[in-house]
């Protein structure tokens, strides 16, 4: 399931909104996806999973 949300991306230099897939590990979310002006990957961490 894609949702959006507010990464920093290293590239542009700018905070973007991206629609990306949450990822988890060791029990900490964080949502990947592509930055929509240059495609470099944009992530932010969401905090750790409910259990």
């Amino acid at each position: 399931m894609a949702e959006t949300y507010n990464g920093y991306c290293v590239k542009c230099r700018e905070k973007r909104d991206f629609s990306g897939e949450i990822h988890e590990n060791n029990n900490r979310r964080m949502a990947k996806g592509k930055c929509p002006t240059c495609g470099t990957t944009v992530t932010r961490i969401l905090g750790k999973a409910k259990v």
